[in-house]
Order: structure tokens, then C-alpha cells, then sequence
């Protein structure tokens, strides 16, 4: 097949898995500088990656069902596109290009209809027993495009923040009370994939209350739209700490704005997480269910906060037992990373 003139990337379904996906686009852009490159993803990604360079069109997929799928298929018909690199392993993110008869469909193959639907199969990770193996998804993304023979243009992620949404950003911040000064702990209370993932509220709290006494950090939550309760039950438990938009209005825009703003991050593993790393702030993670090696790099800005247990990771959506993986990271242990991050300068 000959250079494309149109390339189709079809971006990850999570927040923090396409702001993994930066260095593959990068690569991409380097090698087909003429090419018009296209992400497509749900709608709410495209604030997120807004200000990139690395691409030229977002394309959002709110299609649903099998006539949504026809309709998708139909969308990547008018222009034609000549590849689709397909970072998901789904059968969803396949079936369009397939329908839409994208010449070259490339991407992992994880079972025999997913292979049925692309024409260029890489084999999942392997290790030498034949046994799945993890990667970090910044590399298994970065083996989709060497596969189509661009160079790696680094590994670092990467995301942009509009001057625009600065502006809103301080002009909220200042409704709220929070001096242009005013040193910030963002903190992302909560989780899409599940209740696995969340540390407890307390906990939360109470490392508002000591990085706020210690270092003079003002926590502001920031909650996707279905975390406000919890979001306000921990401001609840820690007095001074701020609820970031209560009605889970704000945009991705605003959340990089506003992360690009603090001095650190503490969230659950989740895509604040990623949004921190790739604008270079520090950021605290509780993790627990989920495998540290999918996420394993640029660890120098993060600190990855697990406990060992026997069960973790699990990978489970909701704990069976007892949660002890979340509820045995101590609130100190934070402020403990915090130190390490930020260094001597205490408040007070």
C-alpha cells in the first residue's frame, strides 16, 4: 500500500488511556506530515487533545446500536480514508472502518471476530510461555505505529491547555474565594471504571487537612459529573477545601486549565492522573485494583502510592472482600510522597 492521504485514528475509550495515546499520534504526524489525520472518539475527548498539533480533525462517535454503527460507517465514508489505526481492542472501534471498507485496518487482534474486522493483525503481548503479558499502554500503543513503520518521536505524553480556558479557570477560582496566589492541591475523587478504584472519602479528607496545615496547599475537588456527592461529603469532612463546578459542568478544557494551575494532584488512578503527567505537574496516586505496569512510565512527576496484598491487582470493578488494597493506604502516606515531590518548603 502507497503513502496514505487520509488516516483514521480511533482513540481509547478512557481519559487517561488517550492521553497515553499522545506519543503514538506524535509519531504518526512525524511520519505523514501531509497527511490529514483524523481522531475519532466520544465526543467529550475532544476538549481534551484540543490544541495539539498532532492531528488535524476530531471526529466525535456518539452512534449507538446497530443503526448508529451504519451511520458511523457512512461518516468515515465521505471523504475516504485510506487507513484506520485502531489504539482500542474492541470489536465497536473495528466495526466502522470494516463497514466503511477503510483499505487498511490495523490493530490488535484479541479474538476471531476482532481479527475478522482489521486486515493488518498485530498479536496481542506475549511473554515466552505464551501467556498474556501487560505493557505500559504507551508502548503497546507506540508497537501499532512502528507496525506501520513510524519512528518513535519520544515517549512522553502530552496535552495542551487553551489561553481561553485559563481565564475561565481563574474566573471560577476566584468565585470561589481562592486568591490568584493561592497555592492548589487538585483532587480527583473519583473513578469511571469502578468503586474498586476509589480510596475512601475519610481518607481523602484527611489528606486535604494535612497538606492544607502542612504545606499550605488550598484542595479543590474535582469531580466528574457523577462523583459531586462524594466530592462534597469529603469538602464536608475538610474544612477549607472547595468543590470544582458541584454540577459536573466543566469541560476537559477547564480540567487541564485548572490542573495546569495547581502546585499538585492527588487522584485515585484515573484520567486526572494522565492530564497531570502530561502538563508536567506533580501528582499522588492511590492505586490499588489495577495493574501498575499498564501505566508504568514517566514516573519521575508521580508517586504511585500500593499496598501489598495478595489480591491486587485483580482488575475487578468492585472489591468481593474487603477493599483492604484502598483502605490500607494511610492518609500519611501521602503526605509522605507529597514531601518527596514538592520538597522542604513547608508551610507555616
Amino acid at each position: 500500500m502507497g503513502d496514505p492521504e487520509r488516516i483514521l485514528v480511533r482513540l481509547p475509550t478512557w481519559v487517561g488511556d488517550t492521553v497515553m495515546s499522545t506519543p503514538a499520534l506524535r509519531a504518526l504526524r512525524a511520519a505523514h506530515p501531509t497527511a490529514e489525520l483524523c481522531v475519532e472518539g466520544r465526543p467529550m475527548l475532544e476538549g481534551l487533545l484540543q490544541g495539539l498539533t498532532t492531528f488535524d480533525r476530531f471526529l466525535a462517535d456518539d452512534h449507538r446500536g446497530l443503526r448508529g454503527a451504519w451511520r458511523r460507517s457512512q461518516q468515515l465514508r465521505r471523504p475516504p480514508f485510506d487507513w484506520a489505526v485502531l489504539l482500542p481492542d474492541s470489536v465497536r472501534a473495528a466495526v466502522g472502518p470494516f463497514l466503511a471498507g477503510v483499505p487498511r485496518r490495523v490493530g490488535y487482534a484479541r479474538d476471531v471476530l476482532r481479527r475478522a474486522l482489521i486486515n493488518d493483525a498485530l498479536p496481542l503481548p506475549r511473554d515466552s510461555s505464551g501467556r498474556r503479558t501487560a505493557l505500559p499502554t504507551v508502548e503497546r500503543y507506540l508497537r501499532i505505529t512502528r507496525h506501520v513503520g513510524c519512528a518513535d518521536r519520544g515517549d512522553d505524553v502530552e496535552l495542551a491547555v487553551d489561553p481561553r480556558a485559563r481565564e475561565i479557570v481563574e474566573t471560577e477560582l476566584a468565585r470561589l474565594g481562592v486568591g490568584s496566589g493561592e497555592r492548589l492541591l487538585v483532587v480527583a475523587p473519583g473513578a469511571g471504571f469502578g468503586p474498586s478504584k476509589l480510596w475512601p472519602a475519610e481518607h481523602f479528607a484527611e489528606a486535604c487537612t494535612s497538606l492544607a496545615a502542612r504545606r499550605g496547599l488550598r484542595a479543590v475537588l474535582a469531580p466528574a459529573p457523577a462523583e459531586c456527592t462524594l466530592a462534597a461529603m469529603i469538602a464536608g469532612r475538610s474544612p477549607g477545601s472547595l468543590v470544582w463546578r458541584a454540577d459536573g459542568s466543566a469541560t476537559l478544557a477547564a480540567l487541564k486549565a485548572l490542573v495546569a494551575r495547581s502546585d499538585l494532584v492527588l487522584s485515585n488512578d484515573t484520567g486526572p492522573r494522565h492530564v497531570a503527567v502530561a502538563l508536567g505537574v506533580p501528582v499522588v496516586v492511590l492505586m490499588g485494583p489495577t495493574n501498575p505496569l499498564h501505566t508504568a512510565s514517566q514516573q519521575g512527576l508521580q508517586r504511585v502510592l500500593r499496598e501489598d496484598v495478595e489480591c491486587s491487582p485483580c482488575q475487578k470493578r468492585v472489591c468481593p472482600i474487603d477493599h483492604r488494597c484502598m483502605t490500607r493506604l494511610t492518609p500519611d502516606r501521602v503526605t509522605a510522597a507529597a514531601d518527596e515531590l514538592l520538597g522542604s518548603g513547608l508551610a507555616g
